[in-house]
Parts: C-alpha cells; structure tokens; sequence
C-alpha cells in the first residue's frame, strides 16, 4: 500500500508541476528574452517551486548555523541525492543566481528555458565543456551573481545514498575569485524523493535543511584547494551522520 500510495504521488506532483509551470510561462518567457532578466527569472523561479512544492505536500525548513550576509557572492555546494535540492537551493538563494547542471537539463520542459538563458549547462564527459562552464561561472561571480554548484557532479547510485567524492572545480573557483563557500546539507529529501523519484515515488513531508558558516576563501592560495574541498566534505559529512 505504501508502494501504491508513493507511485500515485509521483504523478500528483507531476500535475502539478505541469499545471503551474504553465501558468507561469507567459512570464518566464517574457524575462528570458534578450537582454535576460536575471531578477525576474529567478523570481519566477522561486514562485514556481514554491507553489509546486506546496500543492504537492513538500515543506522546506531551514536551519542556520549563523545568519547569512546576502550581500556577500557566494558559491553555494550542497550534497546531491534527489530532484527537491534545486527547489531547496532556490526557495535558500537571496540574490540573483546561477546553476551550473549537466547539459541534459537542456532537454526538461521546466529547466530547459533555464539552462538556454540564465543557467550553465555542462558535459560531465567533456573537459572543454567544463572549462567553459566555469569561465561563464567565473563571469557569473564577478557580475556579483552566486553561483550553485554541487561537487558531488552526481547523484549516488546508492539507495539510501552515499555522500560521493567532490569535484575540484568548485574550490579552485572560489579561491580564484576569493568568494565564499557556503556549504549546504539536505538531510533527508532522498527520503521524499529519490532522484526523480521514478524509482522508489514520492511522498509529501518535511525536506530539512542545514545552512553551515559561510567559509571565507580571501586569504587562500591554489595550493590549498584540496584542503578546502576536504573541509566541505567534511562539513556536509559530518551533518548527514548526525541525522
């Protein structure tokens, strides 16, 4: 019965992602012509997850370890397990953002406008088209933008999941540009939602969030890219086994 009940879920949240993104089109579509509205396009962004979200029963409660200085550019990494993180990421972001996502989000009816305009897309297989994905992040960051990245650069075949090694790029990027890391860990929304939840369904519930200290990167070299990468890790490892 469980099983039945988290299939027909899938399919009511579906709806209702259908139903609202349609509504908002018009919109949307308006702020991603030339020149791109970035403001409008995330606040239409923001308005989208957040009704998707509530009609289909996904509650966001976000902790802080402290308050957060939006003024501040960040690079928000945050562990990876389900289709709910980006509507976490958004519903958490204060300012004009970007998303660096594998190229397939091209091809969803939702993201695709996204990732045509506003959003990085990325060939995980190919390194030039990483090195352009991050010379558009790098641009991104000195527009004064935040850019999200998760540097796990995939979601763990494991079920429940494992937390997977981070990618560098996000590191050296923030080093780089001497912006902080803001570390972010979503606890259990694998739970609600696995993936796409094609799998295992949905159920509606209470997605929990962990905002860690921002971490300052001014005064870092190159040369200690690894040791930042390890203590993010670190971060969100450490909050996901006190779950």
């Amino acid at each position: 019965m469980k099983r039945l009940f988290k299939s027909v879920h899938l399919y009511y949240f579906q709806i209702w992602l259908a139903l609202v993104f349609t509504c908002l089109y018009p919109i949307i579509f308006y702020f991603s012509r030339s020149p791109v509205k970035f403001h409008g396009m995330n606040r239409m962004r923001w308005i989208f997850s957040y009704l998707s979200s509530v009609l289909s029963g996904f509650l966001f409660r976000f902790s802080y370890e402290e308050k957060i200085d939006w003024s501040n550019r960040y690079i928000i990494c945050a562990n990876h397990t389900s289709n709910l993180d980006i509507t976490a990421i958004i519903l958490l972001a204060k300012r004009n953002y970007v998303f660096i996502g594998k190229e397939e989000l091209l091809d969803n009816f939702i993201t695709g406008i996204y990732f045509r305009t506003i959003d990085i897309p990325l060939n995980r297989e190919s390194k030039m088209s990483a090195f352009r994905a991050f010379k558009k992040a790098e641009e991104s960051l000195k527009d004064g933008k935040n850019v999200v990245i998760f540097p796990e650069g995939m979601i763990s075949e494991n079920y429940p999941p494992v937390l997977q090694p981070f990618k560098n790029g996000p590191f050296k990027l923030a080093i780089e540009q001497g912006v902080h890391i803001l570390p972010v860990t979503i606890c259990n929304n694998w739970n609600l939602m696995w993936d796409d939840g094609k799998r295992y369904g949905t159920s509606p519930g209470i997605c929990d969030i962990w905002v860690h200290a921002p971490i300052d990167t001014s005064c870092l070299t190159l040369t200690d890219a690894e040791d930042l990468k390890a203590k993010v890790y670190g971060v969100i490892s450490t909050q996901l086994n006190a779950q």
